[in-house]
């Protein structure tokens, strides 16, 4: 691998899937260029997928009972494939306030998130999530009342979480695609809240 014209080492990560990879295409179990087409279809998934839902949810209280039910299958109705995993929506109110997090590793709703951000693969949000919620919150920069009771959910291989975060004031009228707009990835995960700039 090189950087800025310097051999770099693989580190364990890349190491670990090139070998994978290779011995997936060794065995006949996937090709190169199926390897690329879903690198391609998983690079492409961004959070504007989980945008949609979240505007959905504000506008139509029925899709947002069935996504608080089943988060798998009210992906599903909009087109959204959830493959092999339940999805989970938990809803921030006045009351509570949700955040999420993968303590082992980085499960992340990457189907309708994107690429994770790198904090929150980094081992310090993964232990201080869990034991102190509100301080790591005021790092974003979120300041949650102590009224407030913050939840956290921890992500597993075959669970994800989708926090559906509470819809701004000033924003009635709003159509879909205007509200899917001011949702970002933050607020999905829970260490943000959509403002109204």
């Amino acid at each position: 691998m090189k950087d800025h014209g310097r051999y770099q080492p693989f580190t364990y990560y890349q190491l670990m899937e090139t070998s994978l990879r290779e011995l997936l295409v060794e065995k006949g179990i996937v090709t190169d260029a199926q390897v690329s087409e879903e690198v391609a279809a998983m690079r492409a998934r961004t959070l504007q997928r989980g945008a949609k839902v979240v505007a959905k949810a504000w506008l139509d209280p029925q899709y947002k009972k069935r996504l608080l039910a089943n988060g798998t299958a009210a992906c599903e109705e909009l087109g959204l494939e959830i493959p092999g995993l339940r999805l989970v929506a938990v809803e921030n109110t006045p009351q509570v306030h949700n955040a999420i997090v993968c303590t082992l590793c980085s499960c992340y709703p990457r189907v309708l998130l994107g690429i994770p951000p790198d904090w929150y693969k980094s081992r310090n949000y993964r232990s201080r999530m869990v034991r102190e919620p509100r301080a790591v919150l005021a790092e974003f920069g979120l300041s949650i009342p102590d009224a407030v009771q913050i939840r956290v959910h921890d992500s597993t291989a075959d669970m994800r979480y989708l926090v559906l975060p509470m819809r701004p004031k000033g924003t009635e009228g709003w159509d879909e695609a205007r509200l899917a707009g001011i949702v970002s990835r933050d607020a999905m995960i829970g260490v943000a809240v959509p403002t109204v700039k």
